[in-house]
Formats: structure tokens, sequence, C-alpha cells
């Protein structure tokens, strides 16, 4: 037994062409987003709050100068020694 094709049959037949070529149609408007207040706000917060999280906590500068301070020999004197040690007694309520 045979069959006969009706209609010849073409593995990939080729597409249709839409005619418009690719072209844009002018006058419609672009799209566009609005941003609340209160939205750009939180952002902002949000930015902050990510530089304040990768920020170093450690102040290299200024324990440099600490340092350089310290090994002074003229640096510690009576003056210096009494201001430690009325802020050391107001941290303790003292």
């Amino acid at each position: 037994m045979t069959i006969d094709r009706i209609n010849p049959l073409e593995p990939v037949q080729p597409g249709k062409k839409s005619g418009r070529g690719g072209q844009v149609e002018k006058g419609k408007a672009a799209d566009s987003i609005s941003v609340s207040p209160e939205a750009v706000a939180k952002a902002e917060l949000y930015h902050a709050m990510e530089l304040v999280s990768t920020a170093s906590d450690v102040r290299t500068e200024r324990i440099a100068e600490l340092k350089a301070k310290i090994n002074n020999p003229s640096y510690i004197n009576d003056k210096i020694l009494q201001a430690t040690a009325d802020k050391i007694l107001d941290a303790f309520g003292l």
C-alpha cells in the first residue's frame, strides 16, 4: 500500500514578511518611571548604611599619631596624667 501526497510538503517553509521592515513608529512616548521621594530617601539611606558597614573601624592615621605622641618623652607629663585620670574617674561615675 502506498500513500500519495495531496499537496507538496517542504520541511522548512519560508517565513512571512510583515512588511514593516524594522521601522519604529513615531509619535509614541518612551517608557518612563517615577520614583517617590520616600523611595529616594530610603535608597540614599541604604547607600549610606552600606558605606558605613564597609568602612574600616580602625583609623590607622589616628593610631600612628597617638603612638608618635606616646613615644615622645616630653608628651607624658603631670597635666596629661591628671586629665587621663579625671576621664577614667568620670567614666566610672566617681
